[in-house]
């Protein structure tokens, strides 16, 4: 029986030879490029490993701060609305930690090494 690599793997591999064979032998624009390139294959998989977890807390989130059903866009814009019309602020219990949980799990895929995400985070 043969397993095939799986997708985070195949991403791993992508990534680590254009930085470690394409990007020593490019130079310019085709270096930038491939950098770019390999930073956007870990972001990919950064969204395959903690997107789905990450929704699941925001809906549930959502849910309990609005006493609302609906799919997360839907309570997302039930939110945005909610905060536009000055039914919810962050004097409501929960919103300004719902909105730095999200955010903070955003930042956790897209930015991981930013220094005030790693300084919030510990890591």
């Amino acid at each position: 029986m043969q397993d095939p690599p799986t997708v985070t793997e195949l991403l791993d591999a992508t990534a680590a030879f254009l930085r470690e064979v394409a990007v020593p032998q490019l130079s310019g624009h085709a270096s930038f490029h491939a950098r770019v390139a390999a930073n956007a294959l870990d972001i990919v998989k950064r969204e395959l490993e903690l997107r789905p977890a990450a929704e699941f807390d925001e809906h549930s989130r959502l849910k309990a701060l609005l006493r609302a059903d609906g799919s997360l866009e839907e309570l997302n814009s039930l939110l945005s609305r909610r905060i536009a019309a000055g039914e919810l602020g962050l004097q409501t219990p929960g919103l300004a930690e719902h909105l730095w949980a999200t955010t903070l799990a955003k930042v956790a895929i897209d930015q991981p090494t930013y220094a005030s995400y790693r300084r919030e985070t510990g890591s």
